[in-house]
């Protein structure tokens, strides 16, 4: 499904990634990761925080007394997650679909906007699942597609608005404004909201629930492992 790597689609975006999501984002994506973040019971539990980029998951997670991983395959978001933590988080370069960590070696987990980057999410929700404990929340956040009155301007949004932000922005981002709108409209065709769900359950994840936000710019699941 990806026609795009993602490694080297993210690669140029670290030092302006925080500030330009929250813009193209109309402030949304902070509001979308702090709910995300919210799924989890306050254990203060070891969290693996897949995808993590710069790490904008882990900074909500980290004040709420988690212990955190975070994971992602590009090393230029990485060392900008560095930047951010010190030592204070444990940062990893890995591939979410063949994670370097036993079965059921953290409490909860949590990821942001990954399974329309990868070539199987059915068995990469397998993979994220294995990492969790049983009865432990795996939480995912991921662009959505809008309906009703909201869809005609979504669609002009992304068809128009993001290429035009993304040459405007340079540094990676005229790649990022072209590609988007596509590869959410292409998951959201291929894994509507039923089938996520049917994969989630398949994957070992019980009780999944889904919360639509921002008139469904933004979508939230969240789940226990069974």
């Amino acid at each position: 499904m990806p026609s795009v790597d993602a490694r080297e689609l993210f690669a140029p975006l670290g030092p302006s990634y925080d500030r330009v999501g929250v813009a193209l984002s109309f402030g949304q994506d902070p509001r979308w990761r702090r709910f995300l973040v919210s799924r989890l019971p306050r254990d203060g539990g070891h969290v693996l925080d897949v995808a993590t980029g710069t790490g904008l998951v882990a900074a909500e997670l980290v004040p709420r007394g988690f212990r955190v991983t975070g994971v992602d395959q590009s090393p230029e978001m990485l060392a900008s997650a560095r930047r951010r933590f010190g030592e204070r988080v444990e940062l990893v370069e890995a591939s979410a679909e063949a994670l370097p960590f036993e079965d059921a070696s953290f409490d909860h987990l949590t990821v942001t906007y990954l399974l329309r980057y990868v070539e199987d999410p059915a068995a990469t929700l397998v993979e994220l699942a294995r990492a969790v404990r049983p009865g432990g929340v795996v939480a995912s956040l991921e662009f959505g597609v809008p309906g009703g009155l909201a869809r005609p301007a979504w669609e002009a949004y992304v068809r128009a608005g993001l290429p035009l932000a993304g040459r405007v922005l340079r540094n990676g981002w005229s790649e990022v404004g072209d590609f988007l709108g596509d590869s959410i409209r292409v998951y959201w065709e291929a894994y509507p909201l039923e089938r996520q769900l049917e994969l989630w359950d398949a994957a070992g994840i019980r009780d999944v629930a889904a919360r639509r936000m921002s008139l469904g710019g933004g979508v939230v699941l969240w789940g226990r492992r069974r």
